[in-house]
């Protein structure tokens, strides 16, 4: 599925759709170059999930990991900084991933095992794949692609 985005603020409202409909054990991994929006993005998730929409979400990009209280513990996690998979390793995300939390990882690409793989560190099958592309200053294409249960369904994003 594919959606447009012509602001940051129609970027917040896609998340806060999309993270409305999360299930707690969910994971979401953001794909994107530096500024297309995945904080941004984050943040509807965030608001999508009960978090108290007066509490600012930030990027964890020096702390790496944030953790929000919504309707199910949400851990925002950046993989900016980090500079090989031995450092990933020690972030401790086996015990995060596969809690019952919504996990958020932006810069997902670094879960890679190598740039030609497609293989995630840590077996990741159930997913929620959003890449994000910058189209121009104001306007974001996001796709996304789905890894869980038949039986669960996403809404339709296009009608937003």
């Amino acid at each position: 599925m594919r959606k447009l985005s012509n602001s940051p603020e129609e970027t917040l409202k896609i998340g806060k759709s999309l993270g409305s409909s999360l299930e707690a054990g969910d994971i979401i991994l953001l794909f994107g170059d530096l500024g297309a929006g995945k904080t941004r993005f984050t943040q509807g998730l965030c608001y999508g999930l009960e978090l108290d929409k007066d509490y600012y979400i930030r990027s964890p990009t020096f702390t790496l990991i944030n953790e929000y209280s919504g309707k199910f513990p949400i851990y925002h996690i950046d993989l900016y900084r980090i500079d090989n998979q031995e450092e990933i390793y020690s972030l401790g995300l086996e015990e995060i991933l596969f809690n019952r939390g919504v996990t958020i990882i932006e810069w997902a690409e670094k879960l890679c095992s190598s740039s030609k793989q497609k293989n995630f560190m840590f077996n990741i099958q159930e997913r929620i794949e959003i890449h994000i592309k910058i189209i121009s200053d104001s306007q974001r294409e996001f796709t996304f692609k789905t890894y869980l249960p038949e039986a669960r369904t996403l809404p339709d994003l296009t009608l937003l």
